[in-house]
């Protein structure tokens, strides 16, 4: 032992665990009066945001909530869930916000699995919950939501207690319970798997904490910002800006469903400076017809994740007034975690250049200790030439605790001490990073891997495409061969031809498209197209 061991250990004055409910608590000493949240005609400062949460959270204790249960949200981008981020965690509990597009099976499987003792809901989802909650096999306790801005021909009741009057019965000088240890768990959220049961991601108060920290230098996020909640706050605990915005004093203006007219309202009415969105998102607002939009006057931030964004849709981004940044992440890394971080020295490429390189997934966050790309056999890193194949490996206190109750899955996913993130990705010599596909997703042609992310991102240069998304096609030569689906812009016909023209004029004839199906493309909540429907369709 040496000195600097010696009389100098932790304790009550020099360590305290990391959590963000430190945020709210700061926001309400400090900027008490400030507007929080906006939703339509409701709008609370910090006092009333944490004196909201504080009596929640004495509600849900009253019922029996505690250190270590399942409180389960499913709900809209309204204050309740926003609120959830923290009156949930107050008792020790964990907050388990649920797809609100998901199945009746699949929530009775997420209830049942997480062991959930309450369940929030918002009564326009009443008709896939009331078939689920025949499926739990335990009784929970159940809290509707009434929106009057949801919509009303929808609403049916549903449990026997509701969200306001519930809060009413909570104590106004509730002491909220801070972890005692870091490590503690603060969130659930379940992953959409495309086969099999979901696996429950856990977070603990550490990785949320050092999440919103991370997020705020990343993007270069100022206080007083104004926040547009598109993303919804069920995928990723909202990329954890629940987190993140209160502790800048930012104001978090709520968007219940996704509307680009009212996107543009919103911008305008209340100055927003940044949101989040899937490339899904941005196709939508570039794509929005000229009498929904509204004329920017100020600058807005936008990152998207989720899907690897088409070049293209950030030359449309930006001829519209929005500065867009391209980052990666998954559940399993409480959202995002690396950047296309950007450098000076490319100012001078040309602009189609630049959005190449935009669309990269980058380099780590500094709340990420390491990013590589490695050979998932021989846990080796393989060399940054931009040409050679590996997976994404990740590792830092932002990576997940582990998959709840399923050891076999975590340890599969942590194996050699890197969390094992399933994306296929090159490095580049300047260490960014560039995804070519899930590894699902990797089309084998005669021996040949090609990236379906690299077509789609041709096709969607074409002026008529709106979305493109490209699968394998079985075929009795090739074994598999690229297959298009695609979205047209609307009043902007094009033929297959056309387009399988277009693609070779940049592409190898390995890699064109041997069929072209136009179609409306299935999709998640989030944005993500479902591959897997397509390729139910071969």
């Amino acid at each position: 032992m040496n000195n600097y061991e010696i009389n100098l250990d932790k304790n009550k004055a020099n360590y305290v665990p990391l959590t963000p409910l430190t945020f709210l608590q700061r926001a309400k000493d400090i900027y008490p009066n400030y507007e929080a949240i906006v939703y339509e005609d409701r709008k609370y400062t910090w006092s009333e945001v944490y004196k909201r949460a504080t009596k929640f959270a004495s509600a849900l204790e009253k019922i029996g909530v505690g250190k270590g249960d399942t409180v389960s949200f499913l709900a809209f981008n309204t204050p309740e869930i926003f609120e959830a981020h923290y009156s949930v965690p107050m008792t020790g509990g964990v907050l388990n916000t649920i797809n609100i597009r998901l199945d009746a099976n699949t929530i009775s499987y997420i209830l049942n699995h997480s062991e959930a003792k309450v369940l929030v809901v918002d009564r326009q989802l009443h008709h896939e919950v009331k078939k689920a909650l025949t499926k739990v096999d335990k009784k929970i306790t159940i809290i509707d939501i009434h929106d009057k801005f949801a919509d009303q021909s929808k609403l049916e009741k549903i449990g026997e207690l509701e969200y306001e009057s519930f809060l009413a019965t909570g104590e106004d000088d509730y002491q909220l319970k801070m972890p005692e240890d870091e490590w503690q768990s603060i969130s659930l959220s379940y992953t959409s798997g495309t086969t099999g049961n979901p696996k429950g991601v856990v977070y603990h108060h550490r990785g949320s904490y050092l999440m919103a920290t991370g997020s705020a230098v990343a993007w270069n996020m100022p206080n007083r910002l104004n926040f547009l909640t598109v993303v919804p706050m069920f995928h990723c605990n909202g990329w954890c800006y629940p987190w993140t915005v209160p502790m800048l004093n930012g104001r978090t203006i709520c968007l219940r469903n996704i509307d680009v007219k009212k996107i543009f309202e919103l911008i305008d009415k209340y100055k927003v400076t940044h949101f989040g969105g899937a490339p899904i998102v941005l196709n939508m607002i570039t794509g929005a017809p000229e009498a929904d939009r509204k004329k920017l006057n100020h600058k807005v931030h936008v990152l998207t994740a989720g899907a690897p964004p088409p070049s293209i849709i950030f030359k449309k981004m930006k001829d519209l007034g929005f500065e867009v940044m391209h980052v990666y992440g998954l559940t399993e890394t409480y959202g995002h975690v690396t950047q296309c971080a950007w450098n000076d020295e490319w100012n001078d490429f040309d602009e189609d250049k630049q959005n190449e390189i935009k669309a990269r997934q980058g380099v780590r966050y500094p709340n990420l200790e390491g990013a590589t790309i490695m050979d998932p056999e021989t846990m080796k890193e393989v060399p940054k030439d931009g040409k050679t194949i590996g997976e994404i490996m990740l590792r830092g206190n932002v990576v997940m605790k582990g998959y709840f109750k399923d050891k076999e899955a975590t340890e599969k996913a942590m194996a050699g001490g890197w969390f094992h993130s399933g994306d296929l990705a090159v490095m580049h010599p300047d260490g960014y990073i560039k995804i070519q596909d899930r590894s699902k997703d990797i089309i084998i042609s005669g021996g040949e891997n090609i990236s379906s992310i690299e077509i789609e991102n041709t096709l969607s240069k074409h002026p008529s495409v709106s979305i493109a998304a490209v699968v394998a096609k079985p075929d009795e030569k090739w074994g598999e061969v690229p297959c298009a689906f695609i979205e047209m812009v609307k009043d902007k016909p094009v033929t297959e031809k056309e387009l399988i023209d277009f693609c070779r004029e940049t592409l190898a004839g390995f890699k064109v498209p041997k069929e072209v199906v136009f179609c409306e493309l299935p999709k998640t909540s989030t944005g993500k197209i479902q591959k897997f429907e397509l390729r139910k369709k071969f």
